[in-house]
C-alpha cells in the first residue's frame, strides 16, 4: 500500500486555476520525483501537503484522510533558511526545539550525525562560514533528525552551481541509499529527477495535470558514467520530448 496517494487533486488561486487534476503515489522507502516546468504549480502541492493551503480532491496517508499534515511530513524548502545568528548545531536542532524537544536533548539526537553528514568539526560556525552545499546539507540534517515519515524535498538544489548541485545529487543519493527514506522531490532539472528518482511524475504547465509517470529502470548505485550514462540519457530525451509535446496518458513504465 502507497504511504502517500493523491486522487485528483486541484486547487485555484480566485480565477487563476493552478493544479487541475494531479494523482500520483509514493510507497515507503521510494524516492518519487515530481518534475514539470517553472510555474507549474509543483511548490503549491507542496503547500496542500504540508495543510499551508486548502484545494479540492483526496489526500490519503497510509490510507486514511491526510488531515494532521505536520505528523507525517519534514519539508526542505528551496533555500537552505538557517537563521544566520545562529550556530550550525543550533540550526540543525530547530525542527526539534519547534517540537518541544529540549535543546539539550535536541543537541544530544543531532550531534552523532555530523561526521555522516560532512559536517564534523562545523557545529560551531555559523551559517556564513559554510559553503552552500554545506549548508544545503545542514539544512537536511535539520529537516530528517525530526524523523517524520516523509521527506518533502522542494528544489533544495536549485539555488547552487552546476557542479555543487552535482555532487550534492551524489550525496543524497548515497544518503538515500544508506537510510531509505521515503521522499517526494520537486525539481524542474530532468537531469535530477532522472538520477534520483525510482518513478518520475511529469507534469503539464499551468494548470498542471499528471502528463506521464516513468518509472527510473536504472540500477543503484546510480553511475553517471558508461553504459548507465547512455541509458539515461535517452530517459531523460524522452522525458524532455514529453514537456515539450504534452499529451496527457495514464502512465508509462520505461523499460
Amino acid at each position: 500500500m502507497s504511504r502517500l496517494e493523491l486522487r485528483h487533486v486541484r486547487k485555484a488561486f480566485d480565477e487563476l486555476d493552478v493544479l487541475a487534476d494531479i494523482s500520483l503515489s509514493v510507497g515507503a522507502g521510494e524516492f518519487v520525483s515530481i518534475l514539470g516546468p517553472s510555474g507549474a504549480g509543483k511548490s503549491t502541492l507542496f503547500q496542500l501537503l504540508t495543510g499551508a493551503e486548502h484545494g479540492g480532491g483526496e489526500m490519503l496517508f497510509d490510507g486514511a484522510p491526510l488531515d494532521d499534515h505536520g505528523r507525517h511530513f519534514a519539508f526542505m524548502p528551496q533555500r537552505d533558511a538557517l537563521m544566520p545568528w545562529r550556530r550550525i548545531i543550533d540550526n540543525t536542532t530547530l525542527g526539534l526545539e519547534v517540537q518541544g524537544t529540549r535543546r539539550k536533548v535536541a543537541r544530544a539526537r543531532v550531534a552523532p550525525l555530523f561526521a555522516e553528514f560532512g559536517l564534523a568539526g562545523f557545529e560551531r560556525h555559523f551559517p556564513a562560514q559554510l559553503s552552500g552545499g554545506m549548508r544545503q546539507r545542514a539544512a537536511l540534517l535539520r529537516t530528517v533528525v525530526q524523523e517524520r515519515d516523509m521527506l518533502l524535498l522542494d528544489e533544495p538544489f536549485g539555488a547552487l552551481d552546476a557542479l555543487t548541485r552535482a555532487a550534492m545529487q551524489r550525496w543524497l543519493e548515497q544518503m538515500w541509499r544508506h537510510h531509505r527514506w521515503t521522499a517526494l522531490l520537486i525539481t524542474h532539472d530532468v537531469r535530477e529527477a532522472v538520477f534520483l528518482s525510482d518513478r518520475i511524475y511529469v507534469l503539464s504547465a499551468r494548470p498542471a495535470r499528471v502528463l506521464r509517470e516513468i518509472r527510473v529502470p536504472l540500477p543503484r548505485p546510480r553511475d553517471p558514467t558508461g553504459a548507465a550514462a547512455r541509458q539515461a540519457g535517452a530517459l531523460e530525451a524522452e522525458i524532455l520530448d514529453i514537456l515539450l509535446n504534452p499529451q496527457p496518458s495514464k502512465g508509462h513504465d520505461h523499460d
